[in-house]
């Protein structure tokens, strides 16, 4: 059978006495160390989350100005697109009207030469008839 003896007790204060000591000394500390390690980790990952979601609305946010900037460069350049067309089509009118005239010009100018030409002919023409004339009548 079990028995008491003055040592059990002396063991018994003791293991007591060992425990209390290790939880004001060791334990509580331990938890507390514990608890403030959970807490930065937990803070850790709040923070990351948020840092998270604010990194994708910032993402949004720049893929939204990307599409604004680039549906603005697709306008500019339609615009600009059909400016030149338009400036070419009238270069290209003008160079028309142009080329129009420098014929039309050339066609009067080559008309006028060549009545001068007939007119200089019909003088020559008649001067040489007039000597030929004269040299038959005289001869």
């Amino acid at each position: 059978m079990l028995e008491v003896n003055k040592w059990f007790f002396v063991h018994l204060i003791n293991f007591i006495v060992l425990i209390v000591i290790l939880n004001y000394i060791l334990f509580k500390p331990l938890l507390c160390l514990l608890t403030r390690r959970n807490d930065h980790i937990k803070d850790s990952l709040n923070s990351a989350q948020l840092m998270n979601k604010e990194k994708e609305t910032q993402l949004h946010q720049i893929e939204a100005k990307l599409i604004e900037a680039r549906n603005k460069a697709k306008t500019i350049f339609e615009e600009l697109s059909k400016e030149g067309l338009t400036k070419q089509k009238e270069q290209t009118d003008l160079a028309q009207k142009d080329t129009v005239e420098i014929v039309r010009k050339a066609k009067e100018d080559l008309e006028k030469e060549t009545l001068r030409a007939k007119e200089s002919l019909r003088k020559e023409v008649e001067t040489f008839s007039k000597m030929i004339v004269e040299k038959m009548v005289g001869a």
